[in-house]
């Protein structure tokens, strides 16, 4: 990209084109032309996305995809995959997609191919599993682990939960899973309070060994441990890592052969694909976490090799640039109408957020557009209950991804019906919507006084044109979450090369860790208050002297 973004031609031209937009409706698009849906539908990877329900015609994708070559997604795109620095503000690669890479090509960091060492880690994971769930990895009584306790934060607690949650069908039978991610000691104190110490094995992940949050629940889980009549000795039995420093593991207690590795190349917003997946293999079986990694590395192959005009993960960031920067809209909702991949909204919430809540440009300069939006949503139908009345009727343009799987396992055919009917239903109401006319003739014949009618069908007027997506696929298996995953992974790398924006970093996290350490200091020992502005110093005087009563 050359040129400041707002003033180059395509931004113009979308500039333009969203004037004209703005008066049109799309329930007459549809009334025109009978191929809409055809037209703007497409599959991949086992998903089918039908984008027909959007502010756009060909003139407007046209528009996008010239905006997308403006900015070099092509280039960028193909640099991320080949180990280029995209992570300017670290000097580092970004590589998760080496993860989940089945070509057999080498993937090289610093010229150092990594596929041998990321292969190894495979491996380790795939023996681990096997032993934990034949029962000859055991624990200090010799009787197999019935409970594993995941203890992590960020995504190496979001991605292993979410996942597990939503391939739950396919979980192994006799393994429970428990994660914990708080530091609120009553979520860890819940989860071990029902546990037995000789048959629960502990999964901590950290890259570091020192985050805060999970370095405590971690020695909360040991304290709970050798208080129930385990030794140091048997720590090393229970007591895995996902960690970079193996040193601090060892002192731990852990057995250096129960670490996994971690890499500076893998974020963790998209570190599920690497050994932070452990307990996901943990619980569904290794052959179902490798579909995983399976169904993502489709994804990746057709995001490489899609024409941009074709191309699933290119299109859906094209529309949320479309909204936010010319549209103003704030935030994007995400509803999946499948109870299992509830979680998916916070999911995708992390990633977004995280990755392109930005306000600096990758050169170093302050953007003059907006960036990333406010990701939020639910499962269907509940919003149809509550927030859902917003979408449909207030003045606020909030874009919606409707997700549902065509078939799920051992579900009763008139629940998964009523389910698809309620999907299908809500998209067509916030296209359609329902004139003041169609509102005025329907109270007919209900004995109203003539203002009466008029009042109540102004009320009942719903104007419809509110954009979404609806993505389908035939069953949500563990490849096709997969490729799901990485579809809004690739959507959010898009964004953050067309707002010129590094993906990879997260300073605002950073310094939230920095000073909360800071006061933690203050808080256990009274010390440095003085560096405190007058709010926080006496919000941490009146926790310590509440303490001390």
């Amino acid at each position: 990209m050359s040129g400041k973004l707002t003033t180059s031609a395509p931004w113009q031209n979308l500039t333009t084109l969203a004037e004209s937009i703005s008066t049109q409706h799309m329930r007459d698009w549809f009334a025109a032309q009978p191929d809409r849906a055809s037209r703007y539908t497409m599959s991949a990877c086992g998903i089918t996305l039908d984008y027909s329900k959007n502010w756009i015609e060909p003139d407007v994708m046209q528009a996008l995809t010239e905006l997308a070559e403006y900015c070099d997604v092509p280039k960028k795109r193909d640099g991320m995959f080949a180990g280029d620095i995209i992570n300017n503000t670290e000097h580092r690669a970004v590589l998760h997609t080496a993860l989940r890479n089945f070509s057999g090509n080498p993937v090289y960091v610093d010229g150092q191919d990594v596929m041998p060492e990321v292969m190894a880690t495979l491996d380790k994971i795939k023996q681990f599993v096997i032993e934990v769930h034949s029962g000859t990895r055991t624990g200090m009584r010799g009787d197999a682990f019935t409970d594993i306790v995941s203890i992590g934060i960020g995504g190496s607690f979001l991605g292993p939960k979410i996942m597990t949650e939503a391939l739950k069908p396919y979980q192994h039978d006799g393994l429970n899973v428990h994660f914990v991610a708080n530091v609120d000691g009553c979520h860890i104190q819940d989860v071990l309070a029902g546990l037995d110490p000789a048959t629960t094995l502990i999964v901590m992940s950290s890259k570091s060994f020192t985050t805060q949050e999970t370095l405590q629940n971690t020695l909360t889980a040991k304290q709970w441990f050798l208080s129930s009549g385990g030794s140091q000795a048997d720590i090393a039995k229970h007591f895995v890592a996902v960690s970079s420093n193996v040193q601090a593991a060892v002192e731990f207690g852990m057995a250096e052969e129960n670490i996994f590795p971690m890499w500076d190349w893998v974020g963790g917003r998209y570190s599920l694909w690497s050994a932070i997946g452990l307990p996901i293999a943990l619980s569904l079986g290794y052959e179902h976490f490798e579909a995983l990694l399976r169904g993502a590395h489709e994804m990746d192959n057709h995001f490489r090799s899609a024409p941009l005009q074709q191309n699933m993960p290119v299109i859906l960031a094209l529309l949320g640039v479309w909204y936010r920067n010319f549209f103003a809209a704030q935030s994007h909702v995400l509803l999946p109408y499948y109870h299992y991949l509830r979680g998916f909204p916070a999911y995708v919430q992390q990633l977004d957020m995280e990755s392109n809540g930005k306000s600096t440009t990758s050169s170093g300069n302050a953007v003059d557009y907006a960036t990333g939006p406010i990701i939020w949503g639910s499962e269907g139908t509940n919003g149809q209950h509550s927030f859902h009345q917003l979408i449909h009727q207030s003045g606020t343009l909030i874009p919606a991804d409707f997700m549902l799987p065509l078939s799920v396992p051992n579900q009763h055919h008139e629940h998964h019906a009523m389910l698809a009917s309620n999907c299908f239903g809500q998209t067509q109401a916030l296209m359609q919507g329902k004139t003041f006319e169609q509102c005025y003739e329907d109270l007919a014949n209900k004995g109203l006084p003539e203002d009466e009618r008029k009042k109540l069908a102004a009320h009942k007027t719903m104007p419809g044109n509110k954009p979404s997506n609806t993505l389908v696929f035939e069953q949500l298996d563990p490849k096709t979450l997969g490729a799901l995953v990485a579809l809004y992974e690739h959507k959010v790398f898009v964004q953050g090369i067309i707002w010129d924006l590094n993906s990879f970093d997260q300073w605002g996290v950073e310094l939230g860790k920095v000073l909360g350490n800071q006061v933690l200091g203050a808080i256990q020992d009274g010390a440095g208050s003085e560096q405190f502005d007058s709010s926080t110093a006496a919000l941490i005087a009146r926790f310590r002297q509440q303490q001390s009563d």
